[in-house]
């Protein structure tokens, strides 16, 4: 990695922290520099601004998740193995790196409309994959859920805000949460498996 791939990343790795603490707006230039061992000017040497900082935070994160939920989508095994699969990875995604997961779930307000747009797609990707996993198990008999689209909306809005509570160290590992949250994600669809 060159010096200035290395300051780019420290300066992606600072601003992500400032914004989980602080929140978008309060997150001034000079924290992210400070943090990041620059001075405030140094910011613009490596991104235009702050707004560019959470969009890529923003979109290395969701790119992330959109690949490794289309994964479990995509993997061998009937409509509950996959929805039990995109869950997990939802839920162990969002706990590993429970900070960058605040940060790219609840910073979206502060993006540009056309960075918001390409994050919107993303997400798109996310909700179809899921939408179309719940649609294959009540097509195949395995659920029961009348209503898809909400449903799916539901079971991603619980994994998501994983990142919202949960602390490493605390009494839920991450796997017993992603277990259990796959097994209510089952009965939300109206699984009897």
């Amino acid at each position: 990695m060159t010096d200035l791939a290395s300051t780019r990343d420290r300066l992606l790795l600072a601003a992500r922290k400032s914004f989980a603490d602080k929140g978008f707006h309060g997150t001034t230039t000079r924290d992210i520099a400070s943090a990041a061992g620059l001075s405030p000017a140094g910011v613009y040497v490596h991104h235009r601004s702050k707004e560019a900082m959470l969009f890529e935070i923003s979109r290395l994160g969701h790119q992330e998740i959109a690949s490794a939920v289309e994964d479990a989508a995509a993997s061998d095994g009937g409509p509950t193995h996959r929805l039990r699969e995109i869950v997990r990875r939802l839920v162990l995604a969002h706990a590993a790196d429970h900070e960058a997961a605040r940060v790219v779930n609840y910073e979206l307000e502060a993006l540009t409309p056309e960075h918001r747009t390409e994050i919107e797609a993303l997400r798109q990707r996310i909700q179809g994959a899921l939408r179309t996993t719940v649609q294959a198990g009540v097509d195949a008999g395995e659920f029961s859920t009348t209503e898809i689209a909400m449903t799916a909306n539901a079971i991603s809005g619980m994994c998501v805000d994983v990142a919202r509570w949960y602390l490493p160290g605390a009494r839920w590992t991450p796997d017993r949460i992603a277990d259990h949250f796959a097994q209510v994600a089952l009965q939300m669809v109206g699984s009897d498996r």
